[in-house]
């Protein structure tokens, strides 16, 4: 993973939402070197931790006439889209990049609120929140090779961060990282009652599938190597892992079960960005 320092940047960062994601985020950019002095959170009901930041130089929700941003982050639920980005539309100058988090929002409804803007829509996963999300981003025709650096600085504060051409591919980024996390968590559940169905004390499977899903993530993380092939070498030929792995490795198994999960998530997607 490839954090990259923000201690040169100059000018003002604008957080427009600074819940958890947003959080997250400010809790990055500064670990790389950020400024509190240099960010402006707008934030209605800020919580506890953002408004401690203001006694170390972050400006909450300071009038609007006084923030020229040269980044903008919004960070919002996107039902609050419409609310928030008429306001927006007005702080907005000619080298101002806008980032947008906003799950299903499209470039085309951003370029609608905020015309002529250099956009970046991004979808993040909630790992970002300790730093070990992955978040896909793709930019409108008017970002600059320079903004989408700043761009990648900052969305890389949370997590690795791939970028896209074809805008269309967000729909399956969102069903892959976007929601995948849920499909991990849910693994570990799984794991769970199948280790109580075999006879293990419930809370014992469930600490062994905890920790054995964690731990697993995490050895895939550092590993040179892919999935398959760690996959592989913890598989010896007609052991115990071997007998499970022709079952979830079946015509019915995991893969066909995904694909119909992804595909699902696929077109949700699609049917909330209309």
């Amino acid at each position: 993973m490839d954090h990259k320092p923000l201690d040169d940047f100059t000018g003002t960062l604008l957080l427009v939402g600074a819940g958890k994601m947003g959080g997250a985020m400010l809790e990055g950019w500064h670990r790389l070197g950020l400024k509190f002095d240099d960010v402006v959170a707008l934030e209605p009901a800020p919580a506890p931790e953002i408004i401690t930041l203001g006694q170390r130089g972050l400006r909450i929700n300071p009038a609007p006439d006084t923030i020229a941003p040269s980044a903008i982050v919004i960070a919002v639920k996107p039902q609050a889209a419409a609310e928030v980005l008429p306001g927006l539309a007005r702080l907005i100058r000619h080298d101002t990049v806008v980032i947008s988090i906003m799950a299903g929002r499209t470039i085309a409804f951003l370029e609608r609120a905020l015309p002529g803007a250099a956009l970046v829509r991004a979808m993040p996963n909630t790992p970002a929140a300790i730093g070990r999300g992955i978040t896909v981003a793709v930019a409108n025709a008017r970002v600059s090779g320079a903004q989408r650096d700043l761009a990648d600085r900052l969305l890389a504060a949370t997590g690795a961060v791939e970028w896209v051409a074809d805008e269309a591919l967000m729909d399956a980024v969102t069903a892959v990282s976007g929601s995948g996390p849920a499909y991990v968590f849910l693994l570990a559940e799984s794991l769970a009652r199948a280790g109580a169905a075999a006879g293990l004390p419930a809370d014992l499977a469930a600490r062994l599938a905890r920790e054995t899903v964690a731990g697993s993530g995490e050895l895939l993380h550092r590993a040179a190597v892919d999935a398959a092939t760690l996959r592989r070498n913890v598989t010896s030929p007609g052991g115990t892992t071997a007998a499970a792995l022709d079952v979830l490795m079946g015509r019915d198994g995991l893969d066909a079960l995904m694909q119909k999960a992804v595909m699902a998530a696929t077109r949700r997607s699609k049917e909330l960005a209309g």
